[in-house]
């Protein structure tokens, strides 16, 4: 019970590896807000984690709305009276579709920069404050190797979760004071439900991904939830700035 009486914000946690995440800080301990744009999967997974005896509230919200950010701040402190922890999981991936570098289209680019970065900007500014108020907290950023392996395939993705890593470093430097960690986790290519799709339903069309790692097998979202929980938890207190590589040992730091 490493996150016992924590209350945590996932974004993005109504399916995916955030549910997985979300599930996870339920086990151990944590009151989970799920806040997801589908309103009807946060739902869902707060029902789930209510049937096994956990805590959660399902709220709908957009991550790059800044009012909706707030509102999703303001929802939790309402409701469990604080906010301990932020992962910032939320991000556009489902049905994005790789194609040559200079294909993609503004809209496209800027989709992807206002939720994946301007979302997690937003979200922790709306956090922050009650962080502020007790002195202590924890802000939990997700990358993608992506970024360090430079897929032009996934340009803006790419480029956009570089820019993630940035954020990490520069909130930690700034909220360092106010004994609040900011850290990263980047994922390698992760079996799931986004992950699927893009490989037409067949996992096994994605195995030429682990023939680059040092451990050689498919990875899966309970092969993260392990170090998001440590980011969150007393046993990370002195880890700040970090971008901690998730990925069987895909890019070695």
């Amino acid at each position: 019970m490493k996150l016992e009486n924590k209350v945590a914000i996932i974004t993005g946690a109504g399916r995916g590896i955030g549910r997985s995440y979300a599930l996870r800080f339920a086990e151990e301990g944590a009151k989970v807000v799920i806040a997801d744009i589908i309103l009807e999967n946060s739902q869902k997974v707060a029902q789930e984690i209510a049937g096994k005896g956990g805590t959660a509230l399902a709220i709908h919200t957009d991550i790059a709305d800044e009012a909706s950010a707030g509102q999703m701040a303001g929802r939790t402190v309402e409701r469990f009276g604080k906010i301990d922890i932020l992962l910032n999981n939320a991000a556009v991936f489902y049905g994005v579709e790789s194609k040559a570098w200079n294909t993609w289209t503004v809209a496209e680019w800027q989709k992807m920069f206002a939720v994946n970065v301007t979302g997690s900007w937003l979200c922790a500014r709306a956090a922050v404050p009650h962080m502020v108020k007790q002195n202590k907290g924890k802000i939990i950023n997700i990358a993608s190797g992506t970024a360090d392996f430079g897929l032009h395939t996934l340009l803006p993705y790419a480029c956009s979760k570089g820019a993630v890593m940035t954020l990490t470093r520069c909130l930690a430097r700034a909220l360092g004071r106010h004994n609040i960690n900011v850290n990263c986790i980047s994922p390698g290519f992760t079996i799931d439900e986004a992950t699927l799709l893009s490989l037409g339903g067949r996992e096994e069309a994605g195995a030429g991904f682990n023939e680059r790692r040092c451990l050689r097998r498919f990875q899966r979202p309970e092969d993260l939830v392990g170090t998001a929980v440590f980011l969150a938890s007393a046993d990370s207190d002195f880890l700040t700035g970090q971008v901690i590589s998730v990925d069987g040992g895909d890019v070695l730091r």
